[in-house]
């Protein structure tokens, strides 16, 4: 069926079950940024294949809500369809929640899977049900109905993460969780993530592309912890570590549902994490204790063993990276690459490298005005064809035992326009400000992220994202609480890991970014300042000297990338061998 058809047939549906207006969100039942095959129904109904996104279907009108990353894509991948294009946190378009208050007439009914959307998005639905008299129907998985081929939850199966690569054991954890939730004053506490449970279980598995994560649910109280998950995709000999070392039961995947119901006395939930149908099944004593998940914070500084091990897959996705670099730069214009074989290839690479699992998303390769698109992604149908002159963006990682990478480098391939460096030379500084920032502990992400839009800002040039992200370890690529972003609260700590990626995109001319992972260090305390520290990069890879309007730089910055060059070069060179040496020798010269 086309969109167009799947809309009115999800209409019919409605119109069956008395709902006026039905939310899809991307979302899973864990509220995952990247979700398995059988719960991408937001991308069933309206065609948009971005990872962000929420669509409302009316009885007379559809909408797609998306961000700055998706604006072209989804312009491009709605036509047709009849569905609208609302952009999401720009000035002038509603929000959902907004567009609902102005538009429900009272008596009508509002509808949606509870189990998709978190509690906090639930609170909102119930505010605008208060003020308006609506009513709320939150069992119904109508695209369920007429999505005829949809896919079956997975049933990859799973493996233990091995302390010598994680630095804790799975009782360590679990003590430092209770030992917190002891400070809340909470008896139980609900764990619906899928990272955080992968990271506390020390377990990884393949449900999800590109993220090593199960799906399951974990409860926790004094005595027990509680994994519900698909028993059959643990192996006997893991099953029996997990319950005779680690102490922990397990029990099957939907029976959380019911055991929930049986909570006494407080209990600690993420609201943005845990699904509003899970809170629904509570009773009605039960005293919610609503927090950022415990794990989360904990998972977001990294112990030694894990910055060591980060920083070998750093080494890794390095020499990788420039043996891609050197394949690109020597085959472009000598034979057919298009921005899907550059995926290909890169893949090739990186699975060359010690403890490489999977990528860990999938490669975005933009080739001129495509790399204006954030998160382009190639198909066969509309990929380019590489040609000796313009830029390509590559931005792309790596899922390792020891490790998760995230890099973006921006190829200069031939001829480019002085637009063109001018932008590369902008990024590049702003890439350079972010990262020998010295902050003062205290410092949130907000405070630093100015520091790589300054350059752009001056030539009156903004991008719509985050200028930098946590990491997961071995898990998710995209991983919080800690973000460089123009609203973002959280205190920056040693032991953070963040990536550092300002950008340019230009509809219809280009797009350019340039992207490190960094860990956050001690630097000087001083007796005026206190506690400063500093920024250390994890990636080594060359930046592409052809791009850089040199006479742009100042000597600090000339002098920066002189110094991450020479450490490239120091870093990467032992495991290369005498021809891609060379070739690094010549990308990584002084200027």
């Amino acid at each position: 069926m086309r969109v167009s058809e799947r809309i009115e047939k999800l209409r019919k549906i409605m119109k069956r079950e008395n709902i006026d207006y039905y939310i899809v969100p991307s979302a899973d039942f864990h509220q995952s940024e990247y979700v398995s095959e059988c719960f991408k129904s937001r991308a069933y109904i309206t065609g948009f294949t971005g990872s962000a996104g929420t669509a409302l279907i009316g009885m007379d009108k559809a909408i797609l809500w998306t961000d700055g990353r998706y604006f072209i894509q989804a312009e491009q991948q709605l036509a047709g369809s009849g569905i609208e294009l609302y952009k999401m946190r720009i000035p002038g378009w509603p929000s959902l929640e907004e567009y609902l208050s102005t538009n429900m007439k009272e008596g009508e009914c509002l509808g949606f899977d509870g189990r998709v959307f978190s509690i906090n998005e639930y609170k909102e639905f119930k505010k605008i049900q208060q003020s308006k008299n609506i009513k709320i129907a939150m069992d119904k998985d109508l695209i369920a109905e007429i999505w005829a081929d949809k896919p079956s939850m997975p049933k990859e199966k799973v493996f233990l993460h091995d302390v010598k690569y994680c630095g804790k054991t799975v009782n360590e954890k679990v003590e430092e969780v209770r030992e917190q939730m002891k400070t809340l004053g909470c008896k139980s506490y609900i764990l619906s993530s899928l990272d955080d449970i992968a990271w506390l279980f020390n377990i990884r598995g393949n449900d999800v592309e590109c993220t090593p994560v199960t799906l399951a649910y974990a409860l926790i109280n004094d005595k027990a912890a509680v994994l519900y998950i698909d028993k059959d995709k643990i192996g006997c000999e893991d099953k029996s570590i997990l319950e005779n070392r680690d102490g922990i039961t397990l029990k099957n995947y939907e029976d959380i549902f019911e055991d929930v119901k049986l909570i006494k006395g407080n209990v600690l939930l993420d609201p943005s994490k845990v699904s509003a149908f899970i809170l629904t099944n509570l009773n009605e004593d039960v005293r919610v204790i609503e927090s950022i998940n415990i794990t989360t914070n904990l998972k977001a500084i990294k112990n030694n063993v894990e910055i060591e091990c980060f920083k070998n897959s750093h080494i890794k996705d390095g020499v990788a990276m420039v043996r891609f670099t050197k394949w690109l730069k020597e085959h472009v214009g000598k034979e057919k690459i298009t921005e899907v074989t550059l995926s290909e290839k890169l893949l090739e690479f990186r699975s060359m490298g010690d403890l490489f699992i999977e990528e860990s998303f999938k490669t975005i390769a933009g080739y001129k005005e495509h790399a204006a698109m954030m998160h382009y992604s190639a198909t066969e149908e509309s990929a380019y064809e590489l040609k000796e002159e313009g830029m390509v963006l590559v931005d792309c990682g790596g899922q390792y035992l020891d490790g998760t990478t995230d890099i973006t480098r921006t190829f200069v391939l031939g001829k480019i326009t002085e637009e063109e460096k001018k932008d590369f030379t902008l990024v590049l500084k702003g890439h350079i400000n972010l990262m020998t920032c010295k902050f003062l502990q205290g410092s949130i992400g907000s405070s630093l992220d100015i520091m790589a839009r300054k350059p752009l800002w001056e030539e009156g040039i903004d991008y719509k994202c985050g200028t930098g992200h946590g990491i997961g370890f071995c898990l998710s690529v995209h991983e919080g609480p800690q973000q460089i972003r123009p609203i973002n609260y959280v205190e920056l700590k040693p032991g953070m890991i963040l990536t550092n990626e300002p950008g340019v995109y230009k509809e219809g001319k280009h797009g350019i970014r340039i992207e490190n992972v960094m860990l956050i260090v001690e630097d000087s305390k001083t007796e005026y300042g206190g506690q400063f520290y500093k920024f250390e990069p994890l990636s080594y890879c060359p930046i592409d000297l052809d791009g850089i309007e040199v006479s742009m730089l100042t000597d600090k910055e000339r002098e920066w990338i002189n110094s991450y060059h020479k450490e490239t070069y120091e870093k990467l060179s032992p495991y290369l061998n005498d021809e891609e040496k060379e070739f690094l020798r010549k990308e990584t010269r002084t200027i």
